[in-house]
């Protein structure tokens, strides 16, 4: 082989390195692209998810897509379409059983209207003599007394001794009140407290109602005013409540924004915060916040020496007393893969993570089913968890390499690595 040969080879080869790394690089650029599309494609479809409603989850990209092209389409014909299934490919369709006409609850009174035969009924169109009643066909419906406003008088009893005029005139003491020389009941004002809060019938409503039906002008300030004090009467209930909770072994806690009006010339409201602190079936309470800062929960969990249960939040971190043990929350994590597989419905890892988290909410559903004690739910938590919180924490990991840290998985995995700490290391007392 001539010299010449030799150099033409080498040259080939490097010219096979150089295009083998160009390729090398030119992969990368593409899988990389591609997983940008990707994540474009998830936020899109999670902004049409948002827009279309709950009922727009299971529909495909495609019927999304097809949805931005028809105008005014509503939430009904969407939630519609996510529900309709595929046509089988027979046509045998097993009908359904009807459920049967629905029950009207028996704890509520019947008030009984009898309804008289007509006069032709009354007599026999054979004999001409008159009929008898010989039952009555029944049949019951829901009824309701519109509210009926009223004034109530008020009339104490005055006496006095006709022998000793100088020990003046008594009258009978007054009950208390909500609100003193107030022009309305208690009974009105706490009729506008549970539709302010268990209706949500805003307070201007309200005024506008007692307008309507009662022909009497309240100003919503008035109105605000009965509230502000029903708050401050409740107080020192809500203080007990919270010393209680403090005072006991477990405490989930969580905020929530909501908007406040000011006065202070914004065009926009200002946001502020709910901290609720409370115990499943047992007492929660809220306290309200202009800022979502650790100040709150670290002036509430000050003696704190339980278990507190909160999302991955930093503002629950270094709260509590020494002796207070910090739990996440699965539910917390599970949304996030959940939600990682509504975006992407081929998602195998995410689908995988899922149903590993279905095993260990399994765990818990059992202990109810079976109406177990704590110490019985300990036991069994002891005895499954563990294996199945191993293979799930193994699966997060693998997904947590793979996937694009921006993407919906590498989110939900990262929020996961941030709270596994508090999770897996209780797993030996049990909670979780």
């Amino acid at each position: 082989m001539t010299p010449s040969d030799a150099q033409i080879i080498e040259q080939l080869k490097q010219q096979l390195d150089a295009t083998t790394r160009q390729l090398d690089v030119t992969s990368q650029r593409l899988q990389l692209s591609e997983l940008r599309v990707q994540l474009l494609e998830d936020k899109l479809r999670l902004q049409r998810i948002a827009k279309y409603g709950p009922g727009s989850e299971k529909l495909t990209n495609q019927q999304l897509e097809l949805l931005e092209l028809e105008p005014g389409v509503s939430n009904l014909e969407v939630e519609a379409e996510g529900e309709r299934e595929v046509l089988p490919a027979t046509p045998d369709k097993k009908k359904r059983k009807h459920p049967g006409r629905q029950t009207l609850p028996a704890n509520l009174p019947r008030v009984e209207r009898v309804i008289a035969c007509m006069a032709e009924q009354c007599v026999c169109g054979g004999c001409g003599q008159s009929t008898a009643v010989i039952g009555y066909e029944e049949s019951e419906q829901l009824d309701v007394e519109p509210v009926k406003y009223f004034v109530l008088v008020t009339r104490r009893e005055k006496r006095a001794c006709k022998s000793c005029e100088e020990r003046g005139v008594m009258a009978a003491p007054l009950p208390p009140r909500i609100i003193e020389k107030s022009l309305v009941s208690d009974q009105v004002i706490v009729d506008a407290i549970l539709s302010k809060y268990s209706n949500h019938c805003p307070l201007y409503r309200q005024s506008v109602i007692l307008l309507r039906d009662a022909g009497i002008d309240i100003s919503r300030a008035t109105i605000d005013g009965w509230v502000m004090r029903v708050g401050d009467l409740l107080i020192p209930l809500v203080a007990v409540m919270g010393r209680e909770l403090v005072g006991g072994t477990y405490i989930q806690a969580d905020e929530t924004p909501v908007e406040v009006q000011t006065r202070g010339g914004r065009s926009k409201n200002y946001p502020g915060y709910l901290w609720q602190y409370g115990t499943p079936g047992g007492a929660t309470i809220f306290e309200f916040r202009m800022g979502r800062g650790r100040e709150g929960p670290m002036r509430f969990l000050e003696n704190f020496a339980g278990i507190l249960q909160t999302d991955a939040y930093a503002a629950y971190d270094r709260v509590g007393g020494p002796k207070m043990v910090h739990a996440a929350c699965w539910a917390h994590s599970r949304r996030r893969f959940v939600e990682a597989t509504k975006l992407n419905q081929q998602d195998v890892a995410a689908t995988r993570i899922v149903a590993q988290m279905a095993k260990l909410f399994a765990i818990d559903a059992q202990a109810r089913d079976e109406n177990m004690d704590h110490a019985a739910r300990h036991a069994l938590r002891m005895e499954r968890a563990p294996s199945v919180l191993s293979e799930l924490k193994a699966q997060i990991e693998a997904a947590s390499r793979t996937a694009l840290p921006s993407s919906p998985l590498g989110k939900a995995s990262s929020y996961d690595s941030e709270t596994g700490k508090f999770v897996i290391s209780n797993v030996p007392a049990g909670h979780y």
